[in-house]
């Protein structure tokens, strides 16, 4: 046996000895159920409560009114797998050295760095939320997408007694219609899988309702491929077709089909003022990665294939409360709704040659994040900033809406602290409960709670790799009270915002205030030295500019 094997018997050891002791204290007292309903790609302004113009959402918006709404939640990367390896360690990706999707972008001559190296799999000794829970009495489920690892390094080596489907890349196999050609998985013509992912929710809750159960209910959706359900896509063709015919701005403030957007860290980097004017000109009319290292990001809500991916998500929380209803327990389980990184405004360009047909651009482009700036892929706020909702039936504040900075990390010790397990902080080392916030006072201020979330100095970012979803460098982020600094790679290049006055980031203020710069640049390289955050080496087959698209 390892010696990292054995530390992490040791401590499934100790959960199980906490588990006994709490059992002994509130005998006959049944621990809360748990569902943890994670969305793929949902975007910050994706649902009606965070103000979209377009998708509807009434079961989630209704929800959110008897809940706890955040509105500065992030996301611990701005794409999936590392995000969803915080979720269930409440550890920094870059604590885990996993910061890039699985497998990852491979390296091409263009980049001056070389991606740094990741595990391919959330490590087995670290033990998950689903462990800790388990050691606790619970049964637990993960259904839909895991992406942390293939072959033994899937949900059921990580603490899950049930796996749906057998299924453990980031993407579906066959795509949202059936035949959907997963294992574990029946389906039949017509199936949606959405629906089907939520049918096998719905059975895990009613063959668990004598027990505790944690349901880990990670939809594939809203992920590409842009597929939705053909009665809802006919629903939002019509509802398009109406607001045309009316002549009513779609989006309102939101005129503009695409703005570019550069690198920041380039010698020379384009100014907003040049980067619209380019946005005008034939040379920058395709949609593809553009001249000067530019990308066209989308600025308006109208894909109605991805408004009904989104409805799906909606009708499949509401079955879930549904049957949480009929069985009796809406009152003894807790629900939180969260997404693993923003929206996908800019197209997946992680083959650079790629070229998307203008008539087909609803396959490629999902969603606007605006007024976020940025997308999926990005560490702007429209990559990182997501929803998130937590239902605490009888001790949570109802139609609370909280502006306190939190992260991904902190679903961990949030979901011990409500359940009544006593916290694992050697475990969770970077999350803190979230537990007072959503059980304070209504009448009083979220920042004003005493609580851990309110002392915490910064929460951070790393991401050492070139992503698939803009031609950004790579770089880091560190937010603290107000203010995000954003570092990049390849030339030391930094930004400043003030996120307060400038949610947007368009003003950078890093040169205005110098102080505040050093400041937070100090105390991000201190983090990530304290976490043994990989660095990029340079690369050595670097060659200047993209190759021709044949």
């Amino acid at each position: 046996m390892t010696l990292k094997l054995f530390v992490r018997l040791l401590l499934v050891v100790a959960f199980a000895a906490t588990s006994l002791t709490s059992l002994s204290v509130c005998a006959g007292e049944r621990r809360p159920n748990i569902i943890f309903f994670l969305v793929d790609d949902l975007g910050w302004r994706d649902l009606g409560c965070y103000g979209s113009p377009f998708y509807e959402t009434p079961h989630i918006d209704q929800f959110a009114q008897e809940s706890v709404r955040f509105t500065q939640a992030y996301a611990a990367c701005h794409v999936c797998s590392p995000t969803r390896a915080s979720i269930l360690t409440g550890k920094y990706p870059a604590r885990l050295a996993l910061t890039d999707w699985l497998p990852g972008r491979k390296d091409f001559p263009f980049q001056k760095l070389q991606n740094a190296e990741i595990h391919q799999q959330l490590a087995l000794e670290e033990v998950t939320i689903a462990e800790s829970l388990k050691a606790n009495g619970y049964r637990t489920a993960h259904i839909g997408k895991w992406h942390l690892g293939e072959g033994p390094f899937g949900p059921l080596q990580q603490g899950f007694d049930i796996q749906v489907p057998h299924w453990n890349k980031g993407w579906p196999k066959a795509g949202y219609h059936a035949p959907l050609k997963m294992d574990n998985l029946t389906n039949r013509d017509g199936d949606y899988l959405t629906d089907r992912l939520t049918d096998e929710a719905e059975r895990f809750i009613e063959s668990s309702k004598d027990e505790p159960f944690f349901l880990y209910l990670a939809h594939f959706a809203v992920h590409d491929p842009i597929q939705g359900r053909n009665d809802l896509v006919a629903k939002y063709q019509r509802k398009l077709e109406e607001m045309n015919r009316t002549d009513t701005e779609l989006n309102k403030s939101d005129s503009t089909p695409f703005v570019l957007e550069g690198n920041p860290d380039d010698p020379q980097p384009l100014s907003r003022k040049e980067l619209d004017l380019r946005v005008t000109l034939p040379a920058w009319s395709e949609y593809k990665v553009l001249a000067e290292r530019t990308v066209k990001i989308k600025q308006q809500q109208d894909n109605i294939q991805f408004a009904a991916m989104v409805e799906s998500v909606d009708e499949s929380l509401r079955r879930l409360r549904s049957k949480l209803k009929a069985l009796n327990l809406e009152n003894d389980t807790i629900i939180i709704l969260f997404s693993d990184n923003g929206g996908m405004s800019a197209a997946n360009f992680g083959n650079p040659e790629r070229f998307v047909n203008a008539n087909s651009l609803d396959t490629a482009y999902s969603t606007s994040n605006l007024p976020l700036r940025g997308a999926k892929g990005w560490l702007y706020e429209g990559g990182i900033r997501v929803p998130l909702i937590v239902n605490w039936p009888q001790k949570g504040q109802r139609g609370r809406v909280c502006e306190t900075p939190v992260i991904s990390t902190d679903m961990y010790p949030t979901i011990l602290d409500m359940a009544g397990i006593d916290l694992a902080p050697q475990q969770h080392i970077d999350g803190v409960s979230l537990a007072p916030l959503v059980s304070g006072p209504a009448e009083i201020d979220c920042d004003a709670i005493e609580c851990d979330v309110n002392r915490r100095e910064a929460i951070f970012w790393h991401f050492p790799h070139y992503s698939n979803h803009g031609m950004q460098s790579p770089g880091g982020a560190i937010r603290v009270g107000d203010y995000k600094l954003l570092e990049y790679f390849e030339n030391e290049t930094v930004q400043l915002f003030n996120l307060r006055t400038d949610i947007s980031e368009q003003n950078d203020v890093s040169e205005a205030e110098p102080d505040k710069t050093a400041e937070l640049r100090g105390k991000l390289h201190a983090w990530r030295q304290a976490v043994s955050a990989k660095m990029m080496p340079v690369n050595p087959d670097y060659v200047d500019g993209l190759p021709e698209r044949n």
